[in-house]
């Protein structure tokens, strides 16, 4: 296996980006992270499992997240969230050739690959969205969101919190002390983030009659944060999507008491896709 991190600019952006080169790469995944947190989290379960089965893996942190510049849970708009998907399945071709691609969103991440498939042509093979951020499980403070739409208009590039209780990623209390020790993780959120990725879960639930490509929605019953009956809405608007929903888990699946279940399914849907 081989690990290299790099760089590429993006609307007057400086991205950090890594991948994982498995010895024989035949099937190549593009893991799209959530909101607040970033790529490196990833490493030690996700990646390492996918490339024990020779699946070679790409990621990259978003728009002010993790090693990318730029201000804290701030981007540009929607479109330059997707132009960014796009320049990595440029870098994957690049680094592993051309093989079978597919793109693996969590959460923020999952918004982004689904909206990606029904909004750009690509030729993906397939669709991984965990936990994706469609509906949120709780309602924000409608004063929020009114301010929040707001200063969308007349300052877009402010942030305040992202009512995130770390308690309700994971069952395993280790994993939520790690995410709260993480230095790259924070809870900065701009109305670019927040009220957009609201409105942009809602136009793909509308729109999911339209996905053309084979997807997996993957989703805890026990979550806290978005809606698991978002994504069963999802899933039952079109043919192409199917749902795994695991009794009692947390939003980080791959983080959660079910994770080795949960990396099995992902792999068998990848080996069958």
């Amino acid at each position: 296996m081989t690990h290299q991190t790099f760089n590429f600019n993006l609307h007057n952006t400086k991205f950090f980006g890594q991948y994982w080169k498995s010895k024989q790469p035949k099937t190549a995944v593009l893991l799209v992270h959530g909101m607040g947190e970033h790529s490196s989290r990833y490493e030690d379960f996700v990646v390492a499992k996918l490339v024990e089965q020779d699946i070679s893996v790409i990621t990259f942190d978003h728009f002010g997240h993790g090693k990318t510049e730029g201000k804290r849970g701030h981007n540009p708009s929607f479109e330059a969230v997707l132009d960014s998907v796009s320049k990595m399945l440029e870098k994957s071709k690049e680094v592993f050739g051309d093989i079978p691609t597919f793109l693996y969103g969590h959460s923020m991440g999952g918004n982004v690959v689904l909206n990606y498939a029904l909004r750009r042509t690509s030729k993906i093979k397939g669709v991984i969205a965990t936990s994706p951020f469609l509906k949120l499980a709780f309602q924000p403070p409608k004063i929020k969101l009114s301010v929040g739409k707001l200063l969308q208009r007349i300052a877009p590039s402010i942030t305040m919190g992202n009512e995130l209780d770390p308690t309700n990623i994971s069952r395993d209390k280790n994993e939520v002390q790690k995410y709260i020790d993480d230095p790259l993780v924070h809870s900065k959120i701009s109305p670019n983030f927040s009220i957009t990725f609201i409105e942009t879960g809602k136009w793909a639930l509308d729109n999911a009659k339209n996905l053309a490509i084979p997807t997996a929605i993957f989703h805890g019953t026990g979550d806290k944060i978005i809606d698991h009956k978002a994504s069963e809405e999802f899933a039952n608007k079109t043919d192409k999507a199917t749902i795994k929903l695991y009794e009692g888990g947390y939003h980080e699946l791959h983080n959660d008491l079910c994770k080795e279940d949960f990396i099995a399914d992902i792999i068998s849907w990848i080996n069958n896709a």
